[in-house]
């Protein structure tokens, strides 16, 4: 009898907290409480949402989150720890896992509790579980196959192409993996999907 196959829960498809998202939402400014709402939603359709409380005095730090899982209320604090930057462009935010202990600026809602990837056992990144031959042709042909949303960031109406007289990173990474797109020959393609 063969073996059931198995499903890997995939962290690209798990419910996140992250501090970009409290950065961008202005939550994390200095001396502040400030409540609010995360929404998450796939392919235009809302799969759920969660009270955040964000607490940034100096004196222990924190994020309160409210949600419910499988009709139970939770409700818990994470703790918030901030560093210098390396860079010397101010201070960094991070999250303290209540699991693991672990500083992160990301957590992940696999089971009941938002917790670092590294909290949960048999999950994976969607690139882990695809095959080799669709990797090599992701990494030889990918930036093809997303020229489209190249050129859509390439025209966006507050990407900076120039500071100071000379074209920004962004804008040049941009531009070399267009001209990459467009340099791969069609047949080539075409061959490697027949491989």
């Amino acid at each position: 009898m063969p073996k059931p196959p198995t499903f890997p829960t995939l962290y690209d498809e798990l419910k996140t907290v992250s501090i970009s998202f409290l950065k961008r939402h202005d939550y994390l400014k200095p001396y502040q409480w400030k409540n609010g709402t995360m929404n998450w939603s796939r392919n235009g359709n809302n799969t759920g949402s969660i009270s955040i409380r964000v607490n940034t005095q100096p004196k222990n730090p924190y994020i309160e989150l409210d949600y419910k899982s499988n009709d139970t209320p939770i409700n818990y604090r994470v703790q918030l720890v901030s560093a210098r930057s390396n860079l010397g462009k101010g201070i960094v935010w991070y999250f303290i896992c209540p699991h693991t202990g672990k500083r992160c600026r990301k957590l992940y809602l696999a089971d009941t509790y938002f917790y670092h990837r590294s909290a949960f056992r048999g999950c994976m990144y969607e690139k882990q579980t695809q095959s080799k031959k669709i990797r090599y042709l992701d990494k030889t042909f990918g930036v093809y196959f997303r020229a489209d949303k190249l050129f859509e960031q390439l025209y966006k109406k507050h990407l900076k192409k120039q500071y100071a007289g000379k074209p920004t990173k962004k804008y040049l990474k941009l531009t070399q993996q267009i001209k990459k797109a467009e340099s791969i020959p069609y047949h080539e393609i075409e061959r490697a999907l027949i491989l």
